[in-house]
């Protein structure tokens, strides 16, 4: 593991969520999570500072390099004070749209680059004798899943048992060095980058050319190849199958090639935040997950993509012949970096037809792009192209982060992340958490994003949109929903449920209306037709 001490420059991705940000689109990762009883201030910032000992990294700022000949580095917080990083506030009335709106103003203020890249807010004053908790971290600290570590580290798996902070070295004593040897030690630490990178890249355009070149054989009947057909087949593999994952990657890389197809929300980003959430069972997201042989992000991918296609109704735009591009981060960590900290991520990119309307037709749909998308390894040529990256002159980085940023091009409709979080229940110095929304930030012409954690039993959803790009949020998470419930009967999950029933909006303008509760009788399925695939 490296140590934080000594590994003191950012890496080339952690560097470029610097320079992607702009004035009124802050790139910040959060969760807004929702506990039982009230958490007060004092104990709260007591018990943040005993776990600081296991987050050095929330002990350091950010300081740029000289001249941006070099990479910027992280530095102790000579004038750290727990009081800058964990406060408070307090809702008038306490309903679910105050503190929505609370938390969108919260999200939409940017860090003061002179302090360490995070922040704590306690919400008190919930209905239902509750406390809301906002923690964000600067996106150069974390990504989702280094997210869902951080929220491991300062919570408890029991009511009563805490962890006590592990110890660690004093942080070494800062030695005055005067410009001229920062500056030499921009450019070194920017050559050795450079020249890392080219050798990195280089690496992987062998390992990807050498699994174009000999891929394995597609034997559907399981059977091995007779002693005497081995050669002649390992001869028509190398010659054919290559070929065929060379053409296939061919045709990935032309369709990611092609313009999107623009939704009412892509257009550039201009601030503030809004946020907004919902949560679904899990027994329900597995249930359709065993019924239609799919996976957790199958699932998710295909309800998200009928959920913009309601969207993009509601706004009167047509969906025949045209495709959501979403993109899903990629974790790139193994079992020994866990939850480090800084990203360690890649992206996918999935072009999915919006045309298709029948549930499952739709879930199906999303498997075969996903399919396509891993087989012509566009996750891997996204990394290369972020290791290509790394090899440009930090300043000149620094230019393209800030040029992108402002450049009218959609690369995609939406970022659509998805963690698996803790199956079990989290507490706060004894105060049970009820729900954990994840909020992921938007940024360019990506004017909505959407986040998805698993917690205890329920999957939490999480919207991120702009104020002037989306200014009818709140209609995501209807849609979600009844996408979520229309693909659940499809795929014959069904069970008796209390649920408020919403009356569907006619127009963009027109915001949903709530009726009174009532208990829906449908008719269940037989055991022996649900989770039949594993």
């Amino acid at each position: 593991m490296p140590n934080p001490f000594t590994d003191q420059h950012l890496s080339c991705v952690d560097a470029f969520f610097l320079y992607l940000e702009q004035p009124g689109t802050p790139l910040n990762v959060a969760s807004v999570s929702v506990f039982e009883g009230k958490i007060t201030l004092a104990e709260c910032r007591q018990h943040i500072n005993s776990k600081l000992g296991l987050m050095p990294r929330f002990l350091q700022r950010v300081i740029p390099a000289p001249l941006g000949l070099g990479l910027p580095a992280w530095e102790v917080d000579p004038d750290f004070a727990i009081e800058d990083h964990v406060r408070e506030i307090s809702l008038a009335r306490g309903g679910e749209n105050e503190f929505k709106n609370a938390v969108s103003k919260l999200l939409s203020a940017t860090f003061d680059r002179r302090r360490p890249l995070w922040d704590i807010t306690l919400i008190h004053g919930l209905k239902g004798h509750r406390t809301g908790v906002l923690i964000r971290a600067h996106h150069c600290l974390m990504d989702g899943v280094a997210g869902v570590g951080m929220l491991k580290t300062l919570l408890d798996e029991t009511p009563t048992a805490s962890r006590r902070a592990r110890r660690i070295p004093a942080p070494p004593a800062a030695k005055p060095r005067d410009f001229a040897a920062l500056l030499l030690e921009g450019v070194t630490t920017s050559y050795c980058t450079a020249a890392r990178a080219l050798l990195n890249a280089q690496t992987e355009v062998l390992r990807m050319l050498e699994d174009f070149a000999a891929p394995k054989r597609q034997n559907p009947a399981g059977d091995a190849p007779a002693p005497g057909e081995a050669r002649e087949i390992s001869g028509l593999t190398r010659a054919f199958g290559g070929l065929s994952q060379t053409a296939e990657v061919a045709r990935a890389l032309s369709e990611l090639a092609r313009p999107v197809d623009r939704l009412p929300y892509n257009t550039l980003c201009r601030g503030p935040q809004k946020f907004e959430w919902l949560e679904i069972p899990m027994d329900d997201v597995l249930a359709v997950k065993r019924a239609c042989a799919a996976t957790v992000n199958d699932v998710v991918l295909a309800t998200v993509t009928a959920t913009l296609r309601r969207y993009a109704g509601l706004h009167g735009q047509p969906v025949k012949r045209r495709n959501l591009r979403l993109v899903a981060p990629v974790n790139l960590r193994d079992t020994r970096e866990a939850y480090d900290t800084g990203n360690h991520i890649t992206f996918l990119p999935v072009d999915i037809p919006m045309g298709v309307r029948a549930p499952k037709a739709l879930l199906s749909a999303v498997q075969q792009s996903v399919r396509a998308a891993r087989s012509a390894h566009a996750s891997e040529l996204v990394g290369l192209v972020m290791t290509l990256l790394d090899a440009f002159p930090p300043a000149f980085q620094e230019l393209i982060g800030s040029v992108l940023s402002q450049l009218p091009i959609s690369l995609c409709n939406s970022i659509c992340t998805n963690v698996h979080g803790p199956s079990t229940p989290l507490y706060l110095m004894g105060h049970k958490m009820l729900a954990s929304y994840p909020y992921v930030p938007i940024g360019g012409e990506i004017g909505m994003n959407c986040a998805v954690l698993s917690y205890n039993g329920v999957l939490c959803v999480g919207f991120t949109g702009d104020a002037q790009s989306i200014p009818d949020l709140h209609h995501l998470p209807i849609f979600f929903r009844e996408s979520f419930d229309e693909l659940k009967e499809a795929a014959g999950v069904v069970r008796r449920q209390k649920a408020a029933r919403i009356k569907k909006p006619r127009n963009a303008n027109e915001k949903p209306e709530a009726e009174a509760p009532s208990i829906v009788d449908v008719p269940k399925v037989p055991a022996s037709t649900v989770g039949m695939v594993a």
